[in-house]
Formats: C-alpha cells, structure tokens, sequence
C-alpha cells in the first residue's frame, strides 16, 4: 500500500511509520518544512495541500496536533489545541472531497476524551459525547472529517499510550524520587494501551474495510489508576505509595489536571473485540517495556 501520514515525527507517529515500513508499505510524509525523500510538503496554517499529494495514495494517517498536556488550558490555550487539530483535519476532508479517486481509507486520531467523566459506566463507541473541554475538542476534531465521498473513514479515539516516551516519561519522574503513588482517589479509571498494540490498531484500521466510524483504540482491560500506580513503581523498581491529594493537581494544574489526571473514563474496545483483535501486551509488559530505558535496561 502507500501511506500518507500526517504526524509522522511524533510519539506514536514515528512508530507507525516504522511497521508501515518494516512491513514493506510505501510512506509518504506529510510535512511543513520543504520536502526531503519521500516527503511531501502542506501548509494547514494556511489552508494549503496540493491535490497532487493525495494522488495514488491508498490509506491515509492523520495524527498529532499541540501537545494536549502542554501547558494550563487558558482559552487561548485551548484554541490552539482546537485550531491544531480541526484545521489540518478539515483541510485534508476538503481535498479528498474534491477528488475523483480518493485514498480508500483515513483513518484520523482521536482520543477517549471523547466520552468525558463518566465515572464507572462502560464506555463502547456506541456512548455519546460527554462533558468538559476535552470531549467537545474531540467532537469537533471527528467532525472535522465530513465524509469525503469514497473514503472510508475511522475516528481511532486513543487511549493513554505506554510507550518511551509520552505522558508515561512525566509519570516516572516521581517514583523515580520515591514519590510515587496513587493520584487524588485512585478509583478513576486509565484507558490505556500498549505502544505495540496501539501501532497494530492503527494498522488494523488502515487494512480492514468493514471498520469505520469510532474505534476505541485501548486495551480491554482498563485500570483503576491506583492500581497502575502499583504496576509503574513495580516496572520502575520503585516504592507506590505516596499519595497525592486531587487538590493539590488541580491547584496545580487547574483544568487540565481535573480532566486529564483526576477524572477517568471506562472505555471499552468493542469494535475491535467484535472484529477479533488480540491484544499482545499486558499492563506489566507495557509498563516493563517503558521503564526499561530508566533502569538502563
């Protein structure tokens, strides 16, 4: 296949680049900065993406957009990370829409914010939106998409991604002080998912026609986040049990530490169980598998 991939230098972009290539796909780059090989050059600040890039491609990859964690959520914050996402998202939707072979499939990045706090109530694609900043930056970023005639389209709505790297990289720094431990309640739930198994979703939903619409890309099995607080400290081989109030993030961090760190979502992978997808790496795994580079293994 060839692959256009927006986001391709990020956490998980580079990744997915890696198995498109590894498994003999040819990827194509999408990048603001003139093209090197095999690259090809857009300006979504601008509105710019010419046709001709589009041309020939059988799958294309939207990810990245401002760091989400990045800094408190002012409302000046929270318009570039909207503007970051639904600008490049609808510019891609307005050329596709003006082609007449499109690429077949987009699959364009979302996350479990969608659904909001939802307490313990399961969460399948089937849940409507929920409430706070992070779901209506979600529903606007899917809605970017509109339905291009001809394309296949997949909203991937991302799980926190255990990785090297990433928000697990913030969490290490405090068990590796010693510091560690459960995060304000410790009930609210983490969807989470292995990088590994995050990359094979991405390209389950580049390869498998009958997925379309919302996908849940989070393993089965969510934790409660005091109890991945115990799975982290034992991959970093650190002590678990410092607590730390829910005050103290939200004085910290406002907004943002409420929706991201304190609040918690029960999402539940069910288009992919019903498609058959099998999840290879297990919490303790992932987790190894992170912290490896912060034990010098």
């Amino acid at each position: 296949m060839r692959v256009l991939v927006a986001g391709s230098s990020g956490f998980v972009g580079s990744h997915l680049v890696a198995a498109l290539s590894a498994r003999g796909d040819d990827v194509v780059r999408l990048v603001r900065r003139p093209p090197g090989p095999g690259e090809a050059q857009w300006d979504p600040a601008a509105g710019t993406l010419d046709p001709s890039v589009l041309e020939g491609i059988d799958a294309v990859v939207s990810l990245g957009g401002e760091n989400i964690a990045g800094g408190r959520w002012t409302e000046a914050r929270k318009r570039v990370l909207t503007e970051s996402r639904v600008g490049p998202t609808a510019l891609l939707s307005r050329v596709m829409s003006t082609m007449a072979t499109p690429p077949a499939a987009w699959v364009s990045c979302s996350a479990e914010g969608f659904y909001g706090h939802r307490g313990d109530t399961p969460l399948p694609e089937s849940e409507p939106p929920g409430e706070g900043f992070l779901a209506e930056l979600c529903t606007a970023w899917e809605a970017a998409t509109g339905q291009p005639p001809g394309v296949r389209v997949v909203h991937a709505r991302l799980g926190v991604v255990i990785g090297s790297g990433g928000a697990i990289e913030k969490m290490k720094l405090p068990f590796s002080l010693g510091l560690g431990g459960p995060i304000g309640s410790g009930e609210q739930w983490i969807p989470w998912v292995s990088m590994h198994d995050a990359v094979r979703g991405f390209l389950a939903c580049i390869d498998n026609a009958s997925l379309s619409g919302p996908v849940n890309l989070v393993h089965p099995e969510p934790v409660r986040q005091r109890e991945f607080a115990r799975a982290l400290g034992a991959a970093l081989e650190r002590p678990a049990f410092l607590p730390t109030p829910g005050l103290v993030i939200a004085m910290l961090y406002g907004e943002m530490g409420t929706e991201l760190i304190l609040h918690g979502r029960r999402v539940v992978p069910q288009v992919l169980l019903d498609h058959g997808f099998q999840w290879e790496h297990a919490l303790a795994e992932a987790l190894r598998e992170a912290s490896a580079s912060e034990r010098g293994g």
